[in-house]
């Protein structure tokens, strides 16, 4: 934990996935006994991370985020080999600070901030769990008891968020008296009216209840445009909103994501491109000497000593040249790897990607292209912001998402951003792009994309008007392709032996139009940062046999839902906005981690039919 006097204590730990999903910067994480912010980039000990080399990754980040982003880096790792938990080495790690800085004690009832200096900090560098803030005076107890951090914070849509205004909402606007605060609960069920704040100076009091919902809007001050995560403050316009320490909305991490598609035509190319990271900051063909000679003195690189300097150089050298034209050209991140899928040329595999077509699942020959099975693939994610109050995934496809609510991760433009590689396998299905066009021109189906496009736009206006007309709609081919993907996985994982949460999707599609041609296909892989990823259980049932089998098996299971009527009959309208139909938990919903819309366009009417609809309406695409 960072503090004021630059002291490090160590109070808890994170998997490196975990800075990126789950307690990235600007996050709260809940430790045993207190509550901490990840902090901003500034802060963060770079010297004691490892760079990650994925270039079209780089390109996308630098294309949102500036020119003078130069580096992609692992999270730092604690050492391993301290002797002691005093060593420098085993307090390398993320920073953070105490957050929220209000404080209650459980005997008194004291409501007070950290800077108030009636707290103290207690840390034992051998247990760092315990790490804790106890009250030194308080008049109950003998033994100082731990307090706890009060639970209720404010947050905006800008991405602010800061500690619940206490003085000026007891005291029902701003008010000179400094009488101490009390924080009272009269229930037993923890909820808003059972909470009562006093004041002892002044007498004044008031229910928690009063800070939330409509009426919350009036009683509570405007933003002041906090970033804690980087002691800042900056203008904003938005009205605070009360939520709960720990709120699922607290914190929605933005990131861009990138799968390491072969580039290399030859071996020389291959271990340039498994090397770029040492190499490719030469800048000449001298300095790339001094760079070979001194790696190769120790052991390093010595692959390279079969090819001389001027054909190494000749490659890094085009490398270079290629990262340049494809910042200037650049198209996006799916595409490249669309392309290297539908080709499916096994001639390019590499290292980290290793792929081979097979046939089409037995009896589905007539809606599926292609199957390929890819049994090694490396993807790399990096985090460029996060959003508070509403979720990215809500609106858009990451690299279509508007900026101006992303918080930013470091008080000045970032030079770098943290990021993790996970290395697993995966299955892609290329669909029948003719046999969907035909489905797509069906009555049936037109009806119901206007239904759909009418529903996104009645959501975004019941959230946030002013993306009406920004967001774009994915079209109805991304709804089947989206929920069959779900349907899939669901299947899959009970087969292969992985959990459900350790597989990902990856949804290519565009429609015929699209500027670069038409796409209709999916990629279902383990999304596991540990050795679960790569247990090879899932590119198994890949096969046309057995693929063909578990195909069948999931269109079944659509069919009927053990919620049914009511999750078929589903629609997205009547007071209660949403962004699915026939899907529910019981069906087609995946976790977070699984699905990159937050489970929005699910519905498996345009899979098979279900008990709201019949095979006449031609809306299924397996039935049509």
């Amino acid at each position: 934990m960072t503090q004021r006097d630059f002291k490090k204590y160590k109070v808890g730990e994170l998997r490196p996935s975990q800075i990126l999903f789950t307690y990235g910067i600007g996050a709260i994480a809940d430790l045993p006994n207190l509550a901490v912010m990840v902090m901003g980039l500034e802060e963060w000990e770079k010297n004691r991370t490892a760079e990650l080399s994925e270039p079209r990754l780089l390109v996308a980040v630098r294309r949102r985020l500036g020119s003078q982003v130069k580096e992609l880096r692992l999270p730092p790792m604690p050492s391993e080999t301290a002797e002691s938990p005093l060593d420098e080495a085993a307090r390398i790690g993320i920073p953070v600070a105490p957050f929220p800085s209000w404080m209650v004690c459980p005997k008194c009832r004291l409501l007070a901030p950290l800077q108030s200096g009636l707290f103290e900090l207690k840390h034992n560098p051998y247990r760092p769990n315990e790490a804790r803030y106890v009250h030194t005076h308080c008049p109950r107890t003998k033994k100082p008891p731990a307090v706890i951090p009060a639970r209720f914070l404010v947050a905006c849509e800008n991405g602010h968020l800061d500690d619940f205004p206490w003085r000026y909402f007891v005291h029902q606007g701003n008010s000179d008296c400094k009488g101490s605060l009390r924080l009272e609960e009269y229930g037993v069920s923890g909820a808003a009216t059972d909470i009562v704040v006093n004041c002892d100076g002044c007498k004044s009091s008031r229910r928690l209840s009063d800070a939330f919902g409509e009426v919350g809007k009036n009683n509570l001050p405007a933003c002041r445009g906090r970033h804690p995560h980087l002691r800042n403050f900056e203008d904003c316009d938005r009205q605070m909103k009360s939520i709960l320490l720990g709120a699922s909305n607290s914190w929605f991490s933005s990131t861009l994501s990138a799968l390491s598609i072969p580039s290399a035509s030859n071996q020389l190319e291959e271990l340039v491109e498994q090397n770029w990271v040492t190499i490719g900051k030469a800048n000449s063909q001298e300095t790339l000497q001094v760079l070979l000679s001194a790696l190769q003195a120790t052991g390093q690189l010595q692959d390279f000593t079969s090819y001389s300097l001027e054909e190494i150089w000749a490659i890094v050298e085009a490398k270079q040249q290629g990262i340049e034209e494809t910042e200037t050209n650049y198209q996006d991140l799916k595409t490249p790897e669309w392309q290297i899928f539908s080709e499916a040329d096994s001639s390019k595999n590499t290292r980290d990607f290793q792929l081979h077509p097979v046939s089409a699942p037995v009896g589905y020959e007539k809606y599926f292209r292609q199957i390929v099975l890819i049994e090694r693939l490396r993807e790399v994610r990096a985090l460029i912001g996060f959003t508070r109050i509403q979720s990215p995934g809500d609106f858009a496809d990451i690299e279509q998402q508007n900026d101006e609510c992303i918080a930013p991760l470091s008080r000045y433009k970032p030079k770098w951003l943290p990021a993790t590689e996970i290395k697993g396998e995966g299955i892609f299905l290329q669909f029948n792009e003719d046999r969907l066009q035909a489905w797509e021109k069906l009555s049936a189906v037109k009806k119901h994309e206007t239904q759909i496009k009418v529903a996104q736009k009645d959501w975004l206006n019941s959230r946030n008007s002013e993306l009406v007309d920004k967001v774009p709609f994915p079209g109805i081919r991304y709804v089947l392709l989206h929920s069959f993907a779900h349907a899939l996985m669901r299947q899959l994982a009970l087969e292969c032996g992985y959990n459900v949460a350790s597989l990902r999707e990856r949804i290519y599609s565009q429609p015929p139009e699209a500027e670069n041609g038409a796409q209709a296909g999916l990629l279902i892989y383990t999304a596991a940062p540990d050795s679960e990823g790569t247990l090879g259980g899932l590119v198994k049932l890949g096969e046309s046999q057995t693929l063909g089998y578990h195909i069948a098996q999931a269109l079944q299971q659509m069919r009927l839902c053990a919620s049914d009527p009511l999750c078929a009959e589903h629609k997205p309208h009547g007071g209660t906005y949403s962004l699915h139909w026939a899907a529910c938990h019981a069906c087609l919903f995946s976790p977070e981690t699984s699905c990159e819309r937050g489970n929005k366009f699910l519905d498996r009417s345009v899979l098979v039919s279900t008990v709201a609809t019949v095979a006449s309406d031609n809306l299924a695409f397996f039935e049509t």
